[in-house]
């Protein structure tokens, strides 16, 4: 089973879903050369954001802390903390940023 984004009208295969540890994210190279943070939940759901903190501008949110509120899941940068709803991107501490969310499958 391969872990897959949509990018544009084509999925692009990121990597193996048994390469991913439940919990815990995973950066990856686009072809366009950005990055996703790919995450996989403990109950086997997949999720897929732009990598880099708009905040600190480092690629970093591949390594924050996974977890859930009201709003749903959402990762929280390593930098800063602020979190980032992993199903649309947008920040649930500021408003007036996001980052891209990526429509995700299990193929």
């Amino acid at each position: 089973m391969t872990l897959q984004l949509r990018l544009e009208d084509e999925w692009f295969t990121v990597c193996e879903a048994s390469r991913l540890t439940p919990g815990r994210g995973m950066a990856a190279l686009l072809p366009d050369g950005r990055q996703a943070a790919v995450f996989l939940d403990r109950a086997g759901r997949a999720y897929a954001i732009d990598n880099r903190d708009p905040f600190a501008g480092a690629q970093v949110l591949s390594r924050g802390l996974i977890g859930s509120a009201a709003e749903g899941p959402f990762v929280a940068s390593p930098l800063l903390k602020q979190r980032f709803d992993l199903t649309t991107g947008r920040c649930l501490d500021d408003d007036s940023v996001s980052v891209t969310a990526y429509e995700v499958r299990l193929n």
